[in-house]
């Protein structure tokens, strides 16, 4: 009996042994994970450019009123199908529906009305040409205009964006460099990026296109595609390397 205890005891303290040394290795592992063997820094760098648009699209609209809801549609109808007439007749307008929607109206101690009213969208990158078109489909065809943006196309988009994104690697490469230093470090190498772009372009003015919309007769639609302010950000971490001697 006393072979067998101390036999039992022995096996204990072997187990207990080898549970430390596993916990101790895997606390050392784990460790070594949250440690990272080389020290980084993270940087951003940006570029902003001012693009000149090139791009210009145009919404209009029919409309029409009626106690009947089918002569009310059916007035829309004929009126779209002749602007879209007009529309092909003028290669550098791309052209798109943009809605159409019915709903009835009332007005107390009169009959109720359906109102009927279809949306029509023109692009191109010729802004004489679609300022022509939008003034002769308002004078001509009765359509109203709903609003005018302006836009960098994707080429010219593409292009711009390029060349910031080189502007704003180097950026992050002397911010870079310039972290090294400051935290002790004689050189760094790149570590894991990432690339960001955004834009910000003055809004319409949906006022003026209305006021000049409302002018019979009136003169093709001055229109100004004015800039599109690009801007390209890299952020990532730049790895340091060789510590300076103190």
């Amino acid at each position: 009996m006393k072979i067998a205890s101390t036999r039992n005891a022995l096996l204990s303290a072997v187990a207990i042994a080898a549970t430390l040394v596993a916990t101790t290795a895997f606390a050392a592992s784990e460790t070594a994970l949250l440690v990272p063997s080389t020290p980084s820094v993270a940087v951003t760098g940006a570029a902003t450019g001012i693009v000149q648009n090139d791009r210009m699209q145009a919404t209009l609209r029919v409309e029409a009123e009626n106690a009947n809801p089918a002569a009310a549609a059916s007035e829309v109808n004929a009126r779209m199908a002749k602007a879209l007439a007009r529309v092909k007749s003028v290669a550098a307008v791309d052209a798109k529906s943009a809605g159409y929607s019915t709903w009835q109206t009332y007005e107390k101690g009169k009959p109720s009305r359906w109102k009927v009213v279809q949306s029509l969208q023109l692009t191109s990158g010729d802004f004489a040409a679609l300022a022509g078109l939008v003034s002769r489909l308002q004078d001509e065809d009765g359509l109203l205009i709903s609003g005018m943006t302006f836009s960098v196309s994707p080429d010219a988009r593409r292009k711009a964006e390029d060349g910031l994104m080189r502007e704003a690697i180097r950026a992050w490469q002397q911010r870079a460099a310039t972290a090294a230093d400051a935290l002790g470090y004689a050189s760094w190498k790149t570590g894991r990026l990432s690339v960001t772009t955004g834009d910000a372009v003055a809004p319409p003015r949906p006022y003026e296109m209305r006021a000049q919309a409302s002018a019979a007769g009136a003169a093709p639609v001055a229109v100004e595609g004015g800039t599109t302010e690009l801007t390209v950000r890299v952020s990532g971490d730049a790895m340091l390397e060789n510590l300076k001697a103190r």
